[in-house]
Formats: C-alpha cells, sequence, structure tokens
C-alpha cells in the first residue's frame, strides 16, 4: 500500500492501541466469573453468542482485542486498514451500549452511571471512520483543503 503513517495519526493510533490492547492481554486471564459476566453481556446484545462457552467467547474476545490493538500500534500497518479494523470492533462495542438495559437514560443516547464506561466506544468509532479517510481519496497527494468547501478553501 506504500502510505506512511502521518503525524496526525499517531497519538490516536497510540492511546487506542494500547488502551485496546491491554483490555485483549487483561482478558486473556480472565476467571470463570469475569468470562460468564462479559459473555453474560454480549448475549444480551447479540443473542446468537449463547452458542459459545462463557470461556472460549471470552479467549476469542481477548484475541480480537490483542489483534486490533497490535494493528493500531504497528507503525507498518496503513492508517485506513488499522481504521477499519477499530470501526467494525467499535461498531460492536456501540451496539451493546445500544442494546443493553441500563447503560442509557430511557428514550436518550445519554448514557446512566453504569453505561459512561461504554460510552467511550463512540469515541474509537469516530477516530475509526476518520482513519478510513487517512490520505488522499484519489491516490494523489493530500490537497489538505477544507472537505465543505468546493471553493478550494484552505
Amino acid at each position: 500500500m506504500g502510505m506512511e503513517l502521518e503525524a496526525r495519526d499517531v497519538a490516536p493510533r497510540l492511546a487506542t492501541g494500547v488502551f485496546i490492547l491491554n483490555s485483549g492481554l487483561s482478558k486473556l486471564r480472565a476467571d470463570q466469573e469475569t468470562a460468564v459476566g462479559v459473555h453474560g453481556m454480549a448475549c444480551i446484545a447479540y443473542p446468537f453468542l449463547k452458542k459459545l462457552d462463557a470461556q472460549r467467547f471470552t479467549r476469542l474476545l481477548a484475541w480480537s482485542e490483542i489483534a486490533v490493538g497490535g494493528t493500531l500500534l504497528a507503525p507498518f500497518v496503513p492508517t485506513r486498514l488499522a481504521g477499519a479494523a477499530l470501526t467494525g470492533f467499535s461498531a460492536g462495542l456501540v451496539g451493546l451500549y445500544l442494546r443493553v438495559p441500563g447503560m442509557r437514560e430511557p428514550g436518550s443516547l445519554r448514557p446512566t452511571q453504569t453505561g459512561i464506561p461504554l460510552a467511550k466506544d463512540f469515541w474509537m468509532l469516530g477516530m475509526g471512520i476518520g482513519f478510513l479517510g487517512a490520505g488522499s481519496p484519489r491516490g494523489g497527494r493530500s490537497t489538505n483543503r477544507c472537505p465543505w468547501h468546493r471553493c478550494g478553501r484552505r
């Protein structure tokens, strides 16, 4: 792909990658009680996951987090590719936030105290979507022009 990592992408990739990688590494050591809790919450949002054993699900989730975190941290991985991984992963987490009862104020997207830890997944989704737009959309050099002005203002 040949795209170099741009300086503006380093900080969000580093911060998000370390956060997700740490979460995955922590889940690798999850005991049965933790695995049942993680699996139970996921099953509320995504009932098809009930088919999986809680320990197996938690290990698969852990390895997924390690893969996404590693992708974000690897400087040789193009930002668009890292953004695709982050977008897909965080979209699933946003689904948890939207579907699990008690995470949001009734009739609102505003988080409850319980939902605040999941509400951060919207930030990760926003970063992932932003990373998808990295580089020039036409494969040439970036113009740094404002995308909302057709007049070419910078």
